[in-house]
C-alpha cells in the first residue's frame, strides 16, 4: 500500500511560555483515506510530537512545517490547514464534486492571538451577539457573560480550530443546511465523510451531549488526528492553564476542559 510521502513529517515544535512546552508523542492511527487520484484508496501516517503550545494554538501557522495554505477553489480566500488534512479534505470535495455537490472551506486553522481577537471582541461589546446585543452591557456577571459567548465562540487556548484538523464547510448558519443545496450538502457530508476521516464536532444537544457548544453543522473535525489532541487535551489541560485574555478568570467556573473542550459528539471521541 501507498504512503503520500509529504505527510511522513515529523514535528518538533514548541513555543509560547516554557513551562506549555511540555510534549507528548502520538502517532495517529491511519486511517483509509479515499486518494485524490480516482478511487484508489490510500493511507496517510503522520508522526507527531504535540506540545501544549500546540494545543492551545501558541505559534503561526503560516511558519509551521505541518501546515500548508488552502486557496482557490478549495477557500474564497487564503487560510490555512494542516497538510494531511487538506489531502483528506481535497479527496473528500472531489468525490462530493462528483455527485453534484460543492464543498468550500470557510473557516480553518485560528491561532491563540486569532481567538483572542474574536472572543475579546465580543467580551468588550465591540462585536454584538444575540441580536445585536452588548455582552459587557448586557451581562454584567463575568460568568453570565462568559456562558453567552460560549454558544459559539471558543475561549482562546481552547478552540478545536487551534489544531488545523478542523474546518468550517460552506456556511455559518444551521438553516442554510436545512432546506434546498444546503440540505443537499449536509445530508451528503453525513453520508460520506466518515469515509474520508471527519466526523461533525458539535451535534444537537442531548442525553449524550448534554455541554458544550450549541449545534455546528458546518463543522467537521479531521480525526485521525483530531482524536490524538483530544486525548492529550483530556490527559494534560486543566481549566487553570487557560490564560492570556479577558474572561479568562471564570475558566474554571465554566467547566472549559470538561464542558466545551470535551463536550462534543461522543462518534469524534
Amino acid at each position: 500500500m501507498k504512503f503520500l510521502p509529504l505527510f511522513s513529517l515529523l514535528l518538533l515544535f514548541a513555543c509560547g511560555e516554557k513551562s506549555n512546552g511540555e510534549s507528548v508523542q502520538h502517532k495517529p492511527a491511519a486511517l483509509p483515506v479515499a486518494a485524490v487520484e480516482e478511487t484508489t484508496v490510500t493511507e496517510i501516517e503522520v508522526d507527531t510530537v504535540f506540545t501544549i503550545d500546540y494545543i492551545t494554538g501558541k505559534f503561526e501557522p503560516a511558519e509551521h512545517p505541518d501546515f500548508t495554505e488552502i486557496n482557490p477553489p478549495l477557500s474564497d480566500r487564503k487560510r490555512y490547514l494542516r497538510k494531511d488534512v487538506l489531502a483528506a479534505f481535497t479527496a473528500m470535495r472531489d468525490a462530493a464534486a462528483k455527485d453534484g455537490v460543492t464543498l468550500k472551506v470557510k473557516s480553518a486553522t485560528r491561532n491563540f492571538a486569532n481567538q483572542k481577537r474574536i472572543w475579546e471582541n465580543k467580551w468588550t461589546g465591540e462585536t454584538k451577539i444575540e441580536g445585536g446585543k452588548n455582552a459587557a452591557e448586557t451581562w454584567k456577571d463575568p460568568k453570565e457573560r462568559a456562558l453567552t459567548i460560549l454558544k459559539w465562540s471558543s475561549m482562546p487556548g481552547t478552540s478545536r480550530h487551534h489544531w488545523g484538523t478542523d474546518i468550517d464547510i460552506n456556511a455559518f448558519e444551521n438553516d442554510y443546511f436545512a432546506a434546498g443545496r444546503g440540505l443537499k450538502e449536509y445530508n451528503w457530508l453525513t453520508e460520506n465523510a466518515a469515509g474520508f476521516g471527519f466526523c461533525q464536532v458539535y451535534t444537537e444537544k442531548n442525553a449524550d451531549r448534554p455541554t458544550g457548544y450549541n449545534e455546528e453543522k458546518w463543522h467537521w473535525t479531521y480525526l485521525p488526528v483530531a482524536k490524538q489532541l483530544t486525548q492529550i487535551a483530556e490527559e494534560k489541560m486543566t481549566d487553570d492553564m487557560i490564560s492570556g485574555f479577558k474572561g479568562a478568570e471564570v475558566a474554571g467556573e465554566v467547566g472549559m476542559v470538561e464542558n466545551f473542550i470535551l463536550g462534543i459528539n461522543r462518534a469524534c471521541l
